[in-house]
């Protein structure tokens, strides 16, 4: 089970650096374990590709109510946990080909993408719009698209920062303020001069 794990953390950081068809050697090296231990766990590469990344929508799963938790603001556990999401989002734009001759295998991982996440997404938004810091009637399925689409083509320019457009875009969920009232002026206080001094007439 810990070399499992070991693999499935080693293989998640290949992905990202090397992309979903980094050789399999490559991923067996960063885990410190010989080829037969890995296709003792992963007979093949869909197999791996896909407990990655079940692995990987589970710990996105688990964040959201513990950043929650953690978090003085609701907001602040979303932008948080929206940071986590776009960690995930930018190795998984090659999953459809990792698994393209295993189509209902990438249905069934899709289908479990938003069923887990959609709910921890909703929470979040939930929680933000009851504190008063975001407008209603945002959607969850929407915003997690939009942020899907603005992390196309991160994996193959890395000029690209999608990061650089999501703030903006959760700042834009953001509730508007009341403006802070202004400070009542203060009348200007003159000092007080002495009377004159009285004349003495000799």
């Amino acid at each position: 089970m810990r070399n499992q794990q070991v693999l499935l953390d080693a293989a998640a950081e290949v992905f990202v650096t090397s992309g979903i068809d980094a050789p399999i050697r490559e991923i067996a090296a960063k885990a410190g374990v010989g080829l037969g231990t890995l296709y003792r766990h992963f007979p093949t590469r869909a197999d791996l590709v896909t407990a990655v990344y079940r692995h990987q929508i589970e710990a996105c799963a688990q964040a959201g109510p513990e950043l929650l938790a953690e978090s003085d603001r609701p907001f602040d556990a979303l932008r948080r946990w929206i940071d986590l999401f776009v960690d995930f989002l930018v190795t998984k734009h090659g999953l459809a080909d990792a698994l393209q001759s295993e189509s209902d295998r990438f249905a069934a991982l899709h289908t479990h993408f938003l069923e887990r996440l959609l709910p921890v997404c909703a929470q979040l938004l939930d929680a933000a719009v009851e504190a008063g810091e975001i407008q209603s009637g945002v959607r969850p399925y929407e915003l997690m698209r939009g942020i899907g689409n603005l992390c196309i083509g991160r994996d193959s320019d890395p000029r690209y920062d999608p990061r650089r457009l999501i703030t903006p875009l959760l700042q834009g969920l953001r509730q508007p303020q009341p403006p802070a009232p202004k400070a009542s002026r203060q009348p200007e206080l003159r000092p007080q001069l002495p009377p004159p001094s009285p004349t003495v007439e000799g």
